[in-house]
């Protein structure tokens, strides 16, 4: 009994260490249009915050609530926020993507996001609506963690992030896009690369220091290669997964993609050090003499030394080396999950639709967003929430049994990159082909395809590196795996936003039935739909009588 006394004060103390720790962090975000130009060569309204962009960095805390309160003050868009990564386990609602988790937020409206963080690492934020993010409405989120492996070692913690940038808003690209004097899909090339929202920027250090950088990549389309001249360094995290430290050189960071890495600086401060990034070439399908693909930050030891400009000018991917990501290993050690119990294969296909429009595929299925956002169908559709005809054909819907062991396999027939995010998960990296280096583009300009063989690839990994945001080469595929232990409805996509536009998407539903009981939708995210005029009940076509009638749902364009 004393024992049981004793075992029963220790929980009760840490559960009320923890508690106390933990604490409310409230941001008020008022959505008001602002100019700049951070690239020194157009200026241009961008989406702020506050009257101010850069947008603020959110910061929490491991166990803190995180409470924004958004209002669309912009009176000519809408808008929603995704905090990107994050599982929402339990509030689904806060997701954030249009028409699938909630109703786009109006001008004049607001919308609440109130959830508890209960991860670490480095994340981001962006809208989730029509596109809006490359206008601006995008920053890091950083959850801090004290017991980190490897905190004891760090004196400085610096966020840096990475972005391509249109001078033209979005809405005016995408007319030119999804075109028929563009039915190859041709993406609009950016104006310039930024670090920080700015152009070279310089990182102050001491030396024989540790320092760890954030690397996030917030921007709408292009990847780009990462590395500091004269330094290595060590991995530590990719996408709020801790990894075995792993020495690297340079990274390959597509957008959405985080990495964490320690870099120790070195024991004389005679020089500054560039710090380069580089857009990939291979995903431009033209490059104008006005645009710089490699941009110069420095490290900076001495702010009075000479901060040298990197001397390169990259226009092949195969002069860099990236670091496989493949190749990193989870901390906690975690094991290849068994073999599925539903496999999931998919086919990518850029083609041109009847419309003479260039459209993006799944198995032939182009997302197209329901009448009802597909919680909102889950949450009133009672039994028949397991049956995915409800949520209609052109939102490629998946019903997932809870605590499934799921697999995606994907194909990829394009000769581009694509980096895939999956909403409230990350994922084991199972297999992919080809693996990155300086090979792998090597499909990109030929018709030589790889699909995956399940009876013929290479060994699994016993550990496998996880994250949420992973890149398929071009005519190869990947293989990733996850437990459906998030009861919600979660968005899987493509994260170059033009491939999103062309609706290279599907929704998983998970769980439905403990959807039901587990999530209840505020009175205030009712108001919202009803400012939008958008239902908040039926199936993908809004029917409320028949759930299994899809007569007058929203239509992909036929091929």
């Amino acid at each position: 009994m004393a024992f049981t006394m004793r075992l029963l004060v220790g929980i009760a103390a840490a559960l009320c260490f923890q508690l106390c720790q933990a604490k409310i962090v409230t941001y008020d975000f008022n959505l008001t249009w602002v100019t700049a130009n951070p690239d020194g060569l157009h200026e241009r309204k961008v989406l702020g915050i506050n009257g101010q962009w850069p947008l603020p960095v959110i910061e929490v805390e491991k166990g803190d609530q995180l409470v924004v309160n958004m209002h669309n003050g912009l009176e000519d868009k809408k808008s929603s926020i995704h905090f990107h990564g994050m599982y929402q386990n339990g509030t689904n609602n806060m997701d954030g993507p249009s028409m699938v988790t909630q109703c786009p937020v109006m001008p004049g409206s607001s919308y609440t996001y109130n959830f508890t963080v209960n991860q670490v690492g480095t994340y981001w934020y962006h809208c989730h609506t029509d596109w809006c993010y490359p206008d601006g409405q995008r920053q890091a989120l950083i959850v801090r963690d004290k017991d980190a492996y490897f905190a004891g070692e760090i004196d400085g913690d610096i966020t840096l992030t990475m972005s391509d940038w249109y001078h033209n808003m979005t809405e005016n690209l995408s007319h030119s896009f999804l075109s028929p004097s563009n039915p190859d899909g041709d993406e609009p090339v950016p104006n310039a690369f930024l670090s920080n929202d700015t152009l070279s920027t310089s990182i102050p250090v001491e030396t024989s220091k540790t320092y760890m950088l954030r690397l996030v990549n917030i921007g709408t389309f292009v990847s780009q290669y990462f590395y500091i001249e004269g330094h290595s360094f060590r991995i530590v995290e990719i996408d709020g997964v801790y990894t075995e430290p792993t020495e690297a050189n340079i990274l390959y960071i597509a957008v959405a993609q985080r990495y964490s890495i320690l870099v120790t600086t070195k024991s004389t401060a005679d020089k500054n050090f560039p710090i380069v990034t580089v857009a990939d070439a291979q995903l431009l399908d033209s490059i104008p003499d006005t645009l710089r693909l490699n941009q110069t930050n420095w490290l900076e030891y001495d702010a009075e030394a000479a901060h040298p400009q990197a001397d390169l000018n990259i226009k092949s991917s195969t002069q860099l080396d990236p670091f496989d990501d493949t190749k990193l290993y989870a901390y906690d050690k975690m094991e290849l999950l068994p073999e599925p119990d539903i496999s999931i294969t998919v086919n990518v296909a850029m083609q041109e639709a009847s419309n003479g429009e260039g459209y993006a595929y799944f198995n032939n299925i182009s997302y197209v967003k329901p009448k009802v956002p597909t919680l909102y169908s889950v949450l009133s559709s009672g039994d028949l929430a397991t049956n995915p005809e409800v949520y209609g054909t052109d939102t490629h819907p998946y019903v997932l049994g809870h605590n499934q062991v799921v697999e995606i396999v994907l194909n990829n027939n394009d000769t581009g990159a694509h980096p895939f995010h999956l909403h409230g998960h990350n994922f084991q990296l199972v297999d992919r082909f080809p693996a990155y280096g300086k090979h792998f583009f090597d499909y990109a300009d030929t018709d030589y395809r790889v699909t995956y063989d399940p009876s013929n690839h290479t060994a699994f990994p016993k550990v496998p590196a996880r994250r949420d945001t992973f890149i398929v080469p071009p005519q190869g595929y990947f293989v990733i795996r996850f437990v459906a232990d998030n009861p919600g409805v979660w968005f899987f996509h493509c994260h170059i936003d033009w491939h999103l536009m062309q609706g290279l998407a599907m929704t998983m539903i998970e769980a439905p039935l403990q959807i039901q009981e587990k999530i209840s939708i505020p009175q205030q995210q009712y108001d919202v739909c009803d400012a939008a005029g958008i239902a908040t009940e039926g199936n993908a076509a809004g029917n409320t009588k028949d759930y299994l009638d899809l007569s007058g749902q929203n239509a992909q364009v036929p091929l």
